[in-house]
């Protein structure tokens, strides 16, 4: 083999080489946004999976509560293979997330089954409602900490907007007054704030009076219920009662008001001369005065 066809037959096998690196290089590069794809899709399906089981658990609730002779059918069984696919998976995801959404699951299903046997057996469906209720407002807060911040703890969440929650319920179909006797949006806010999430605005806690005789009170006790003032015990009352009995006694006690002024008739007769006196002088200036000054002739005392 000459020189000149060895160097032919180096590069084309180097050629080739990097040929078959480029293309292994873009098949697994493929597989891998297939693979991240499919994990989104596969967790946006947890999540849709999810909001259509709770939707069905109002809709569900609300119509044993408008029809009385309901029976146990009225409640579907809650299915989530979306949930079992990703749990047999091996999705990179939050699985402490999962985990809640899958004990989110076994709540509102033994619910259901509690409903199905109070309706079976006609008994009062006031406690169980309010079980069922109750879980459905805790899948709803589950939901949004799944789908607006990951499945995070809400502890670890950061502030966040009241209205934001409420926003939210509102684009997906939870409506207010999906619950008879409650305000739904209100309740799953109020259960988020429980769960330790950061909502803002915070609800008022004391009205004006009270907040400001909080800040301003000099006296108040800040281990107190509102920083009221503590109540004087009997003991210090009967002292601050002797203090002032004993001050009036000595004549020190001093009651807000001056001393009234005696005059008498001799007082009067000889400083009665004297002021009419000045009064006589001032008023005869006075006059003398007004008369000599030319440039006020013809006006008008103001």
């Amino acid at each position: 083999m000459s020189e000149a066809q060895f160097y032919t037959f180096f590069t084309g096998g180097l050629c080739l080489l990097i040929a078959a690196a480029l293309l292994i290089a873009w098949q697994l590069w493929r597989f891998r946004d297939e693979e991240r794809d499919g994990a989104i899709s596969a967790l946006d399906g947890v999540s849709h999976e999810m909001r259509i089981n709770l939707q069905r658990m109002v809709n569900e609730v609300a119509q044993i509560v408008d029809t009385q002779e309901a029976g146990p059918d009225v409640l579907l069984p809650v299915q989530h293979p979306q949930l079992d696919g990703v749990n047999a998976s091996l999705i990179k995801t939050n699985r402490n997330a999962i985990a809640v959404i899958g004990a989110t699951y076994q709540e509102l299903e033994a619910r259901k089954m509690a409903l199905r046997a109070a309706l079976a057996q006609k008994r009062d469906l006031g406690a169980t409602l309010d079980d069922a209720m109750d879980a459905t407002i805790n899948g709803i807060a589950t939901l949004y900490m799944w789908e607006e911040h990951a499945g995070v703890r809400p502890s670890e969440a950061g502030t966040v907007r009241s209205w934001h929650v409420r926003d939210w319920m509102k684009k997906h179909g939870f409506a207010a007054s999906s619950f008879p006797g409650m305000h739904l949006r209100d309740e799953v806010v109020e259960r988020l704030r429980q769960y330790g999430l950061h909502l803002t605005p915070r609800p008022l806690t004391h009205t004006a009076h009270e907040y400001y005789s909080m800040r301003y009170d000099r006296k108040a006790d800040p281990r107190a219920p509102f920083w009221k003032r503590k109540p004087k015990t009997e003991e210090v009352m009967a002292i601050e009662t002797t203090d002032e009995a004993a001050d009036f006694a000595n004549g020190a006690y001093d009651d807000g008001f001056e001393d009234d002024v005696v005059y008498t008739s001799d007082t009067e007769d000889m400083n009665a001369p004297d002021e009419l006196d000045a009064m006589d002088g001032d008023t005869t200036a006075d006059e003398d005065d007004y008369s000599d000054d030319e440039t006020d002739t013809g006006r008008l005392p103001n």
